[in-house]
């Protein structure tokens, strides 16, 4: 499906208002000049004492006229312009979020956080400045020239063609030569400021990292050299600015001296009234500031470019394209409601997933912006930094592990894996998965475990229908996982790493889960999260303020407060992706109790590095180099597979 234009639309929209906009921008010309005309010429009549004060009452209240005219028709076209471009640029933020919200599980898999921050703030704003410092005064100044060029010459040919060339200097000469100087430094600009974004925001995630390092001094020298790039570029623009306008003003001086000349030798040959000169040159000037910002706005048009093809970029992955799935085929609530008293039985069959060359999935890489590696999609996905991982410990497998081939398990196991291997190696790191085979039904607690890069996240994607897979199929209650669009948060909940907590109350927060939610099932969900506690010690217990990112809270509390909004959220599977993650080892060991506890009715996926719980898991899965290399149950594992006791041991030296 064609893509809609980020700037058609919106022109064919507000054709009528700007077409108003327009006109009352050359209306409020048109009324400067004829303000500085009547001016120069009542000054002039009053210069030769006029016999009768008559004789400058007519020039008197046309000054007035002009002048509260001019002022209004400039308030107008403001007023009108401004209403309309904000009005577009809300339409534009609104069009944004909603190419944003459908992704916002592959979010930073697929786009820096810089990235998006300069879209956000700095291409949309470019979009707003296209109509108020281009079209306008482009659409302006071209019909005030043809306009000036035809009045002069009804008055003398002569003069009307070398008006034309000195106007055509401002309006095309100049404007040309300005975006062929500042299109490659305003391209640097706007790169070097992307560059900014980026280091930025990284560093504020990453701040701890930097503090711990000892680096600060580091990322400070390489920042302030960003800097500097970015301010030498900016100097250069600006000495080009000032060029341009000197050169600019030069064709004003110019263009004055003419008018004098021309009506002074008008004057002597007794076809110009001489109050009449001072009055020409005058009405010059409000001419030609018309003209003259033409440069500066032509000259921004390769940012307006570059702004559209980002925009463009992150508009391939609207709707549900990325999925695979048009709109049409997505399931109707009632298809997902009764998924969900089904249990939501997932199933994955020979699932395979391989990026293309260009970092993107292979399913989908003429849909999608260019995406990270399968290893950095890993990091991407889970953003913040974990603790030491037993899993990626120098461990070299025994003999014995490579032999080792699970037998079947137990039919009352909750889950069934296939497609177990040691052997292989993936593609210099195209597939993240491969040969997956999995049945969790309703109620099955499974671990996923494997170093960063195993293909954990990737498999979390692929069940939550964020991605689709290069081969293979993956179903919840029969149905195709990425058929269920924005409705999959209904059937799965995730607690992630770091969930995110609004600067509202706490009892806000819980809502979140279910907006409908009353206050008693707030406090239900609050006390099956093993909050009661703290809410009781809080000044206005649950209507206490969190602050910004629940900053009031230790990271454990935290965690039980989303623990609750996916409690009231009473969705079939949860997913737990690494939820304990910078934990102290006694508040893990209690947190995973509680989310045991309160969620020993549901289907469990855990996503950890760490092997502390894992006994009460129904199945345990390890990936490696996007295979499973082990699987069974804890009591198995540690029986048969010399690997997994070592890392088990590894991470629990007292067990």
């Amino acid at each position: 499906m064609k893509q809609e234009s980020w700037f058609r639309p919106y022109v064919t929209a507000n054709f009528w208002r700007f077409l108003l906009i327009a006109m009352l921008g050359v209306l409020t010309v048109l009324f400067a000049c004829m303000l500085m005309f009547t001016s120069g010429y009542l000054i002039s009549k009053s210069a030769l004492r006029p016999e009768n004060i008559l004789m400058v009452y007519v020039p008197t209240v046309g000054v007035r006229t002009f002048g509260i005219g001019r002022a209004v028709l400039h308030y107008a076209e403001r007023l009108v312009g401004h209403d309309t471009i904000l009005r577009i640029l809300s339409r534009m933020r609104l069009r944004l979020y909603r190419i944003l919200e459908p992704q916002a599980l592959r979010l930073t898999s697929r786009y820096r956080t810089g990235d998006l921050l300069g879209v956000l703030s700095d291409d949309i704003e470019y979009l707003q400045d296209v109509y108020i410092r281009t079209v306008f005064p482009s659409f302006v100044a071209l019909v005030l020239y043809a306009g000036v060029i035809a009045a002069a010459g009804r008055f003398d040919p002569g003069f009307a063609l070398l008006l034309a060339l000195y106007v055509a200097v401002l309006v095309f000469v100049l404007p040309l030569i300005s975006l062929l100087l500042t299109k490659r430094k305003n391209r640097e600009m706007k790169q070097a400021r992307n560059r900014l974004y980026q280091k930025l925001t990284d560093a504020v995630l990453g701040m701890h990292e930097w503090y711990v390092s000892g680096r600060q001094q580091q990322f400070l020298t390489g920042y302030e050299e960003d800097e500097a790039e970015v301010d030498r570029t900016d100097r250069a623009l600006k000495r080009w600015a000032r060029l341009r306008g000197f050169i600019g003003q030069t064709v004003v001086a110019v263009t004055v001296v003419t008018v004098v000349y021309v009506a002074g030798k008008e004057y002597a040959g007794g076809s110009l009234d001489v109050t009449l000169i001072a009055a020409m040159v005058l009405a010059v000037f409000p001419l030609m500031d018309a003209f003259l910002p033409v440069s500066e706005a032509v000259e921004r048009i390769p940012l307006y470019g570059q702004s559209v093809q980002r925009l463009k970029a992150i508009g391939h992955g609207e709707g549900s394209a990325t999925t695979g799935y048009p709109e049409q085929l997505s399931l109707s609530r009632g298809e997902v409601d009764a998924v969900i008293r089904s249990g939501a039985h997932i199933k994955l069959e020979a699932v395979s997933f391989q990026y293309d060359a260009n970092g993107t999935d292979a399913a989908h890489s003429a849909h999608s912006p260019a995406a990270p590696s399968p290893d950095a999609a890993e990091a991407a996905y889970s953003t913040t930094a974990h603790s030491p991982d037993p899993a990626d410990a120098a461990y070299q497998p025994e003999a014995a592990d490579t032999a080792y081939q699970p037998e079947a398990t137990d039919a009352a196991h909750s889950a069934r894996w296939a497609g177990a291997t040691a052997s292989g190696c993936l593609d210099k790191g195209t597939h993240a998965l491969r040969d997956i085979s999995l049945d969790v039904p309703a109620g099955a607690k499974v671990a996923v475990i494997g170093r960063s890069g195993a293909g954990k996240s990737t498999l979390l994607q692929l069940i939550q229908g964020v991605l689709a897979p290069s081969s293979g199929t993956v179903t919840i209650g029969g149905t195709d996982a990425a058929r269920f669009g924005d409705d999959i948060s209904s059937v799965i909940s995730v607690l992630n790493q770091s969930p995110h907590l609004f600067d509202t109350t706490l009892a806000n927060n819980i809502r979140l889960g279910r907006p409908d939610a009353t206050e008693e099932d707030i406090r239900q969900a609050a006390a099956m999260a093993q909050l009661t506690t703290l809410v009781d010690s809080l000044p206005d217990g649950l209507h206490t303020r969190m602050q910004e990112a629940g900053q009031r809270f230790s990271g454990g509390e935290r965690q039980r407060v989303a623990l609750a909004r996916i409690l009231l959220q009473k969705s079939p599977v949860v997913i737990l992706d690494e939820p304990t993650v910078g934990l102290d080892p006694r508040t893990e060991r209690e947190l995973l109790s509680t989310i045991f506890s309160s969620l020993q009715d549901r289907t469990l996926i855990w996503v950890t590095h760490h092997l502390v719980g894992v006994e009460q898991m129904d199945e345990i899965l390890f990936l490696e180099q996007g295979k499973v290399v082990m699987r069974g149950t804890h009591d198995e594992l540690m029986e048969r597979c010399p690997r997994y006791r070592g890392l088990y041991r590894l991470d629990r030296p007292g067990a």
